[in-house]
């Protein structure tokens, strides 16, 4: 039960529609792809979509990473080592959290399917089906409003919109022109992503409640680094915060919860470093009685996969946004989690299900 192999891809993906947010637009879909084979066969797959502007990886970073450095390190290692070949994948080098998610990934994928279990079993078993919000992007208010109207006969019943780019009288059209769009039945939750400043963030979100908007949230107000600012807002608002840029490390969350500088807590893989220290945040956060939602970057069904076990796995994970692969003009992976609509149906074999991912038009089985 030796890791025998480690093999790097690389994929691009036309995006349907331009992803905007206040850091950043995507066009393309790029990931690093990881294929770990253990020397009896299992085959494991993870993935690293690089997000500069967040993680600060690269594809080329992702790349050297993982096979000039992670490579190296756990080869030949066994994988009923579990904690021995975790602790060597976290260790073997500084950051990189995206490089190590990947891998991470698929290193439980081939230890759950040598335990026979869908992953999700695998990791705590909480239940086998979630239903994902849609995103919708940054653009004038009433582009906005069609999008989510057209998301809402997709079937959504949540979106997350996308605010923080411009000022914060824009900010209220936009979201103005999503509720009059959608209606009042419809979940509506902020993300800034960190496009505001503290009393900005308060003033904003004060107007919107008083306005009568309905927000169930707001995601990373104001600046990853300023945990004083994500305090004030916190404690001045009636709408629930939730951290997502401020919260990579389980040490990151400890000092966010201490300081309740967040009502909710946003986990993603790629921030994380994978699935194990996913798990670390998770349970500190219900040690604080805290609820967490699990998110992603712009993904494949690869990366949301594992990220979709780990949700289900857990009670006090509530919610999800795994929206990424609906946005994608094309599905290069051959089983794995499935969507109808917004509802997500867990794989019922072990591991996360992936037969086979299609890299440049051919299928790496």
């Amino acid at each position: 039960m030796k890791i025998a192999r480690l093999e790097v891809f690389q994929t691009a993906i036309p995006l349907k529609k331009p992803f905007k947010t206040a850091l950043r637009t995507v066009t393309i879909a790029e990931s690093i792809i990881v294929k770990v084979t253990t020397d009896d066969g299992l085959i494991g797959w993870g993935e690293a979509p690089p997000t500069h502007v967040i993680t600060g990886d690269s594809l080329a970073s992702v790349r050297y990473a993982v096979e000039n450095v992670i490579k190296p390190a756990i080869i030949g290692t066994s994988l009923l080592e579990r904690d021995v070949l975790l602790e060597k994948l976290q260790r073997c080098l500084i950051g990189n959290t995206s490089a190590k998610a990947a891998v991470d990934m698929a290193l439980h994928d081939c230890m759950a399917q040598y335990a026979g279990m869908p992953l999700y079993q695998f990791l705590g078993g909480a239940r086998d089906t979630l239903e994902t919000d849609f995103t919708v992007s940054v653009n004038p208010p009433q582009e906005m409003a069609a999008d989510a109207a057209a998301y809402v006969r997709d079937g959504f019943k949540t979106l997350k919109v996308k605010v923080g780019k411009d000022d914060i009288e824009t900010d209220i059209k936009r979201l103005q022109a999503v509720r009059d769009a959608v209606g009042s039945d419809i979940t509506l939750r902020l993300d800034a992503n960190q496009g505001w400043d503290a009393k900005t963030a308060v003033r904003a979100i004060g107007r919107m409640e008083d306005a009568g908007l309905t927000i169930e949230l707001v995601e990373q107000p104001v600046s990853a680094s300023d945990l004083s600012g994500m305090q004030y807002v916190t404690a001045h608002v009636q709408t629930p915060i939730m951290a997502d840029e401020s919260l990579f490390s389980p040490q990151d969350a400890l000092k966010l919860l201490e300081m309740r500088a967040a009502d909710l807590l946003n986990i993603k893989l790629m921030k994380a470093g994978g699935i194990q220290p996913a798990l670390d945040i998770a349970r500190i956060a219900r040690a604080y009685g805290v609820a967490c939602m699990v998110g992603c970057m712009i993904e494949s069904r690869i990366g949301i996969s594992a990220a979709a076990h780990l949700a289900a796995s857990q009670q006090h994970i509530t919610r999800v946004d795994f929206d990424a692969p609906l946005m994608l003009r094309e599905d290069i992976v051959t089983g794995g989690v499935r969507y109808e609509g917004s509802r997500m149906m867990l794989n019922a074999s072990p591991g996360l299900g992936i037969l086979a991912v299609d890299v440049h038009g051919e299928k790496v089985i």
